[in-house]
């Protein structure tokens, strides 16, 4: 009697644990364009080791996802897992009670503090999204070009700038493909992607939040005179070239180096007719020490109502792996894991621009987190001042008083320094 009734309890348990782990997890996310890579790729493997757990990946169209996410929310129906954007839009989430704290989850060690910086309160106390992804800035560029002129790539950058003079000379290609039409591209892909090597990466960025540097002056204020030397490099009138007619000038032959970063990696693949190749923002002569913008892109978070709460942690778990961190780098070429493990790229492109984590230290764009809470919006400031700059509207000096300005009238610890 005693062993039938341990045999009873003995299945009971059994079963129990079963259908515990038996859930179906709805994923919500911005990235519509993945539909395919998570439904193929992705949740095939995951399904491998938790068969029992099935995933559904439902995504709404980018423009649409903060207003149906937060709608969802509301109702009660949102999926049990949230792709988180970067900074505040997350960090609302979780303010509001949205998102559950994963401080405990095993595996989140795998990632620093520059790959949790987009998905941390204020205070460092709560990590709530799972790192996914980031993409890298640098110089994508030529080879044929390159082969053709004799050049190579450069190791600082005054050997950069010579470079683009010797280009310019050959009167063969642009040296530089970039406009200033959009505004955005010289911040993000021109003072953002060459700036870190002169305020010192997170030391710079850092010291901006807590009001002891400020873009007037240091290595802030020498990014700006560095990107104002790109002027007499930059394709014909691109003061009137928008950022899609670069990305075509780029893949149609018609300049030598693309200022961008990891993200054009897939749409080059399919477009350019001739080998890339690519190069980090190279630092200025006599500085041992390389920093690169290795910017957070997109994360993971558990909706605090979801009824399936062990299902979704079991898979957050599994993204805290190498087997992830590598499945998802090689599915979407140029977004890479934000993990700390050491992963294998067969895209060489794409392994080019990640090879420069163990070469240099790594930082995120200098006015993502916290400084563009106010009004005015330092992000924007920076747009605007960067693209006047190599317009030839404002000097280097002027525009770093402008954004310094700015973020000053709002900002309190840039008020105090």
């Amino acid at each position: 009697m005693r062993l039938k009734h341990f045999l009873l309890l003995s299945v009971f348990l059994l079963t129990s644990l079963v259908m515990a782990q038996q859930a179906t997890l709805t994923i919500e996310s911005w990235r519509n364009d993945d539909l395919r890579i998570w439904r193929d790729v992705i949740i095939p493997v995951f399904n491998e080791q938790y068969p029992d757990i099935e995933v559904i990946f439902s995504p709404t169209a980018p423009a649409e996802y903060n207003a149906v996410l937060a709608s969802k929310l509301e109702a009660g129906t949102a999926g049990d897992l949230i792709t988180c954007r970067p900074f505040d839009q997350s960090l609302n989430l979780f303010n509001e009670g949205r998102l559950v704290s994963l401080n405990d989850l095993p595996g989140l060690e795998n990632f620093s503090d520059v790959a949790k910086s987009a998905w941390i309160t204020d205070d460092g106390s709560d990590v709530f999204c799972v790192p996914m992804a980031s993409v890298i800035h640098g110089f994508i560029y030529n080879k044929d070009a390159f082969t053709e002129l004799g050049l190579s790539e450069p190791e600082t950058y005054e050997e950069f700038l010579a470079l683009l003079e010797t280009i310019k000379q050959s009167g063969e290609y642009a040296p530089l493909v970039m406009g200033t039409q959009d505004q955005w591209e010289a911040a993000t892909m021109g003072y953002q992607n060459i700036g870190p090597n002169y305020w010192a990466g997170e030391s710079g960025r850092l010291g901006l939040i807590e009001g002891s540097t400020g873009y007037d002056e240091g290595g802030f204020l020498e990014a700006f005179r560095a990107l104002a030397q790109w002027q007499p490099y930059l394709i014909n009138g691109y003061q009137a070239v928008a950022y899609p007619d670069a990305q075509n000038l780029f893949t149609l032959g018609q300049g030598t180096i693309y200022p961008s970063g990891s993200w054009e990696i897939s749409g080059f693949n399919e477009l350019a007719t001739f080998e890339m190749g690519a190069f980090p923002p190279p630092p200025p002569a006599g500085q041992d020490t390389c920093y690169i913008s290795d910017h957070t892109d997109i994360a993971m978070g558990l909706n605090t109502a979801s009824p399936n709460q062990e299902a979704a942690l079991t898979f957050l778990e599994w993204m805290t792996s190498a087997e992830f961190a590598e499945l998802y780098s090689n599915a979407l070429p140029g977004f890479f894991s934000l993990s700390n493990q050491e992963i294998t790229l067969q895209d060489p492109l794409a392994q080019e621009f990640l090879s420069w984590r163990s070469e240099c230290e790594s930082t995120i764009r200098s006015s993502y987190q916290i400084l563009s809470r106010g009004e005015p919006n330092n992000e924007n400031d920076l747009w605007n001042a960067a693209a006047q700059v190599l317009n030839g509207t404002l000097t280097p000096e002027e525009a770093a008083a402008q954004v310094q300005k700015g973020l000053e009238s709002w900002y309190e610890p840039q008020q105090n320094r």
